[in-house]
């Protein structure tokens, strides 16, 4: 049950690019910082991309019937239930 440390989570992830792009648009950092900044924030959208896709197929795993899922837009609900009436 223990988790990846060399992997950060997904919230702190998201936390450490709200940093970056904090810092970046300060406009105080050096070139060599603002590379490096950059450098980083690539790779933690990269990991948050993961992070998210991965979610995603969770879900659909989760929500799946007969072992197959069909995204379907939350207003699709909404309108089968008004349908009933």
């Amino acid at each position: 049950m223990s988790k990846k440390a060399a992997t950060p989570d997904f919230e702190q992830s998201l936390a450490e690019l709200e940093r970056l792009v904090t810092s970046m648009e300060k406009g105080d950092l050096s070139l060599e910082q603002s590379l490096a900044s950059f450098e980083r924030g690539i790779q933690l959208t990269r990991l948050c991309q993961t992070a998210l896709k991965d979610a995603e197929q969770k879900v659909m795993i989760l929500t799946s019937q007969s072992g197959t899922a069909e995204m379907a837009p939350f207003e699709a609900n909404a309108d089968l239930a008004d349908n009933d009436h």
